[in-house]
């Protein structure tokens, strides 16, 4: 998990990429700024909660970006505004079932809730009626129904995913009325400083790269405008740097006590409506988009503004995120180099596995719930897992396995799949023997259709035969 300096226990110093991975990381990126044709470009990995690489390229000689350097990071910026929304879930302040107008009343949108605009199936308009608000200033669109348009819905809501700018500009107008300060102050107290992520800021600080167009069919550029895009900002408007990035992929991989725990980051990283097939590319949890490649389910967001693109995405099996930024309109594709940063990593010096070791100690009367039990005819095992928790599968590896956590009322939580939300509970007549599991309905015994677990339906007389 994350933890501020002063939570940290004395650790080693991250172990040092081989030299070849090193190479490939640099020739990564020097081949995407060269292909991309872009002024400049800075790219980034972390491994197992730090930072283990940075490099960058330029088209001036010696002036290559550094870690300290700020970019536009676009709609990255929806990554910080769903973390705060989802600190306020996590406070009880709001339910994510909820609908905007129970907490930002005045917006005649019909009824989309909270979770909805934060997985973009809210059925909105894309963008903002003209002029392009990524280009000019935010004081054209001074209130929120100046956002919306005439006509703001284009689906209904949570039927499709359909990206929308808006939406994510009306979630930190929610943060703002909820916490009576700006989204940005809010952003500022309750994420940034305690991440120590003091470059992160809405507009630029020195030093900080300028936003450029390059023309797609001739090697001249010309600048991009730069604007406070107002209440749109929530959309796209932060600028960062690599190594307040690399902060904030730790983050998102693991969370932290201060700001969000790891059990609602998992939750973000969750596809919100369901990827289309079991062949799925890319999907969007909330307030992160998802993508699957060569394998791996990454997750982090891309983010576009005109001058600049950036991307950055974790993977938590591997204990590796990477990131890229880069001040091109277009033409460089930083979501690609940063998964090609991040497989570079993973599949060169994959994690070590941790040793095992057996438990100091646990609970007798959980060591007797582990082992075989049937759900009909179907063979299950239970296993313990760290701490209290456990885990069921198919024997035959085929079926319905999940994680469950443990709950203060004896009971356990599932986390995977079917039984994601559902509980487990032991059942045990007057003397406390155990009868039998009971999941959801689902009655598990130690025996195929054992008559002393009170099979729904009832166990046939005369037995097998």
């Amino acid at each position: 998990m994350y933890r501020t300096p002063e939570e940290l226990p004395p650790a080693a110093a991250p172990e040092e990429l081989l030299p070849a991975t090193r190479r490939a990381l640099l020739h990564r990126i020097a081949r995407g700024q060269a292909e991309g044709r872009t002024p400049a470009m800075v790219g980034a990995v972390v491994r197992d909660g730090a930072t283990v690489w940075t490099g960058g390229r330029s088209m001036m000689e010696g002036h290559a970006p550094d870690g300290d350097t700020q970019f536009r990071i676009g709609s990255l910026t929806k990554t910080f505004v769903a973390v705060l929304v989802m600190r306020l879930r996590d406070e009880g302040r709001l339910d994510l079932a909820d609908s905007l107008g129970q907490h930002l009343p005045g917006t005649d949108l019909g009824h989309p809730t909270i979770a909805q605009l934060l997985a973009h199936t809210s059925g909105l308009a894309a963008e903002t009626p003209g002029p392009w608000w990524e280009r000019t200033p935010g004081d054209l669109r001074p209130q929120l129904a100046d956002l919306l348009g005439a006509e703001p819905v284009k689906h209904p809501a949570g039927r499709v995913h359909h990206y929308s700018n808006p939406g994510f500009a009306l979630l930190g107008a929610l943060v703002e009325r909820l916490r009576g300060r700006p989204w940005g102050e809010a952003l500022r107290a309750e994420v940034l400083e305690p991440l120590g992520m003091a470059r992160t800021t809405l507009l630029p600080q020195s030093p900080h790269a300028g936003g450029w167009a390059v023309h797609p069919w001739a090697d001249v550029m010309q600048p991009e405008p730069l604007h406070d895009t107002g209440r749109m900002a929530p959309a796209g408007q932060l600028w960062s740097t690599a190594d307040d990035l690399c902060r904030w992929a730790v983050f998102l991989a693991e969370g932290g006590k201060r700001v969000l725990d790891a059990a609602s980051l998992a939750e973000m990283r969750t596809p919100a409506s369901a990827p289309a097939g079991t062949d799925w590319d890319s999907g969007y949890g909330l307030g992160m988009q998802l993508l699957r490649r060569d394998g791996r389910v990454l997750a982090g967001h891309t983010g576009s503004m005109p001058g600049f693109l950036a991307a950055l995405w974790v993977g938590v099996e591997d204990g590796v995120g990477a990131l890229v930024l880069t001040n091109a309109t277009s033409g460089p594709q930083p979501g690609a180099i940063a998964a090609d940063l991040l497989a570079i990593v993973a599949d060169n010096e994959p994690r070590i596995p941790a040793p095992w070791r057996p438990r100091s100690a646990a609970d007798p009367a959980l060591l007797a719930l582990t082992g075989p039990w049937y759900w009909g005819t179907t063979p299950f095992v239970l296993r313990l897992r760290a701490e209290r928790d456990l885990e069921l599968a198919p024997l035959n590896g085929q079926g319905r396995a999940a994680r469950f956590r443990a709950e203060p009322d004896g009971t356990w939580t599932g986390l995977d799949g079917y039984y994601a939300g559902e509980t487990l509970r032991v059942v045990r007549d007057g003397d406390g023997t155990v009868l039998h599991l009971d999941l959801g309905s689902f009655v598990f015994a130690r025996e195929p259709y054992e008559e002393s677990a009170e099979v729904p339906g009832g166990v046939d007389p005369e037995g097998w035969r």
